[in-house]
């Protein structure tokens, strides 16, 4: 049975649970696992597709972030991790009416207009450029992809990177060498999945079996998202592991890197009266 996804303010305090559930810290993806997990939806509920890459949860889910932050309860690194503010810590449920009154009187959106947005495919800034950024990269050609991911890797430290894309080969594209600490190494392959939707546990369980007595651990990069299934699968006990970056952590290390996008700082001037100035005229 599919429920309906509560709407952005009644996402505030499951949010808020789950962050303290989490350790008051985490990413976009922990939060949508475990916020589902508290509400009780099914895989159905979490994986619609309402606009671009977005799903109806996770677009409803990344408004209650912003005015949770606007609030003052929430704040976010440059890596894409969320916290609880110390305010936020102290603080177990808000009332979303007051939330609404105090962000509307900072200038963002009411609530109206919020849900205005969300029935015309709106999203909040927070992920809005990454929506723009994943439909750029399901533009360019499958090799192209596999370069970017080849290029990623690279930059994130990985040595001896090599796309293949052999047909037949069980969705191995490409393979590289892993180094932590300067002192162990291992291999990894790679998959390059330029997807609209969700992929599944399947696809997971046949790059797996293609892994084996290839290397030691394996990775799926796509422009899509991971059905729960598929994320399940990925950490099964007793199966060599298989990393997954969904669209919107491939959008966020490719802003870390500064691959592909334009990062402009903005200056904001705090200006005050100089009493000093006029005692000693």
């Amino acid at each position: 049975m599919v429920m309906t996804i509560p709407k952005y303010n009644d996402l505030f305090n499951p949010l808020l649970k789950a962050m303290h559930n989490l350790g008051s810290s985490a990413s976009i993806s922990e939060q949508e696992e475990e916020v589902a997990k508290i509400l009780g939806l099914s895989d159905e509920d979490i994986t619609k597709i309402q606009y671009r890459n977005c799903t109806v949860f996770s677009n409803r889910l990344a408004w209650a972030r912003h005015y949770l932050k606007r609030y003052g309860l929430l704040n976010n690194s440059v890596r894409g991790i969320w916290a609880l503010t110390p305010e936020g810590r102290k603080t177990e449920n808000v009332s979303k009416a007051k939330v609404d009154r105090f962000v509307k009187k900072l200038g963002s959106k009411s609530e109206d207009s919020v849900d205005g947005a969300l029935n015309n495919d709106k999203e909040p800034e927070e992920i809005a450029w990454q929506n723009v950024l994943l439909e750029k990269i399901k533009a360019v050609s499958p090799d192209a992809f596999e370069r970017l991911c080849q290029r990623l890797l690279r930059e994130a430290g990985f040595t001896q990177v090599e796309v293949t894309g052999k047909s037949g080969d069980g969705g191995i594209d490409g393979k590289g060498i892993i180094r932590i600490g300067g002192l162990l190494s291992f291999p990894i392959i790679f998959q390059c999945k330029r997807y609209q939707g969700s992929v599944s546990a399947s696809v997971v369980r046949d790059f797996r079996g293609a892994m084996i007595g290839r290397a030691e651990k394996g990775l799926i990069l796509t422009t899509g998202t991971f059905s729960p299934d598929a994320k399940k699968e990925a950490k099964r006990d007793g199966a060599p592991p298989v990393d997954l970056v969904d669209g919107q952590a491939l959008a966020e290390k490719l802003r870390e890197l500064r691959l592909g996008l334009v990062i402009k700082q903005k200056t904001i001037e705090d200006i005050s009266v100089d009493d000093d100035f006029f005692r000693t005229l």
